[in-house]
């Protein structure tokens, strides 16, 4: 199992996204480019250049025509993923953590950072066919229980009917779509105790996971609907990033201690692995060595057949599964 290396970016890798046939892949760092692949052979198709800053989320639209990304330079941005033309420009006061489009691809939520004096906020904008008709108004903005700490990820709940936020203050919350109203919370007793960093959801949006840099390093897997933990991954790793496949009860986890950390706290060795995790069993079957630093990114292919890493050390890593992983028996 070869991994395909993609250098394309000067800084760390933040965030991976096969399109919905998952023959494309796009890919966003700290520099200010976010970068689109075929996710077949690794060859670069192209870039989009607009921002000015840490690009830190990116979503493509079902039909695959657009692109959002969100950005530390206070925008998140409309692309035309075939031209690489920028489309429209949302603008805030705060930089742009996280976004995702809704079904139908008709509203995006995005969340902001909390800076000066900006509270932690999700957004929920309008997407307009006709980009003419484009505003940069809100449909609903909801200003987080806990403002001076980061929402690291927000997404949709099944049918557009509620949000399901995450960030730095370890909680995870469910919002009506509609009115804002928060509708359940995890507790501490149940949930995770430090940051999460990464939420990620299931194909048929039943369930979700999600990475956190507990002591535990513990990914969960919840009910999209009722908040109730299914599951427990303890890695032992601060987790940064987690995936699911849709082929395979297998999920998928990376990290590491932050690049700040390395130099004075004890890793042991496999930090930087994504490791590989039986989804029902809980019991990790397998890890795929490769980056020299944490792992910031992670995703499935959507065909269940590949799946890529984004590290900080600036590099994406390809991995097409060889027949083995398919006949792995825990």
């Amino acid at each position: 199992m070869r991994p395909i290396l993609m250098k394309g970016h000067e800084r760390p890798l933040t965030f991976l996204r096969y399109h919905r046939d998952g023959d494309l892949l796009f890919s966003c760092a700290k520099d200010d480019t976010p970068t689109l692949w075929y996710a077949d052979n690794g060859e670069r198709l192209g870039t989009y250049r607009g921002h000015n800053g840490a690009v830190w989320c990116c979503d493509v639209s079902r039909d695959s025509s657009r692109l959002i990304t969100g950005s530390a330079d206070q925008t998140a941005k409309l692309w035309d993923v075939k031209t690489g033309q920028q489309l429209f420009s949302f603008k805030f006061g705060a930089p742009a953590r996280s976004v995702d489009f809704a079904v139908g691809d008709k509203l995006a939520v995005i969340t902001t950072d909390p800076f000066m004096e900006h509270t932690s906020a999700i957004h929920v904008k309008r997407i307009a066919e006709d980009l003419e008709d484009q505003t940069d108004d809100s449909v609903l903005i909801l200003q987080s229980p806990n403002g001076r700490k980061t929402i690291n990820r927000a997404v949709w709940g099944p049918l557009n009917q509620t949000i399901v936020s995450g960030g730095e203050d370890a909680v995870i919350r469910i919002w009506d779509a509609e009115t804002g109203k928060l509708l359940k919370e995890t507790d501490e007793e149940v949930g995770h105790k430090k940051p999460i960093r990464s939420l990620c959801k299931s194909a048929d949006d039943s369930h979700f996971l999600t990475g956190s840099r507990d002591k535990t390093a513990k990914a969960c897997l919840w009910d999209m609907r009722t908040l109730t933990l299914i599951k427990t991954y303890t890695t032992g790793v601060p987790l940064n990033a987690v995936s699911m496949s849709s082929l395979l009860d297998h999920v998928v986890l990376g990290g590491g201690p932050d690049a700040s950390e390395i130099t004075t706290t004890e890793h042991r060795a496999g930090s930087f692995d994504a490791k590989f995790y039986d989804k029902i069993l809980q019991e990790e079957f397998g890890s795929v060595k490769g980056h020299f630093g944490p792992i910031n990114a992670l995703a499935f292919n959507p065909d269940g057949r590949s799946f890529s890493s984004g590290g900080e050390d600036g590099y994406v890593r390809l991995h097409h599964f060889d027949a083995d992983y398919f006949n792995i028996k825990i």
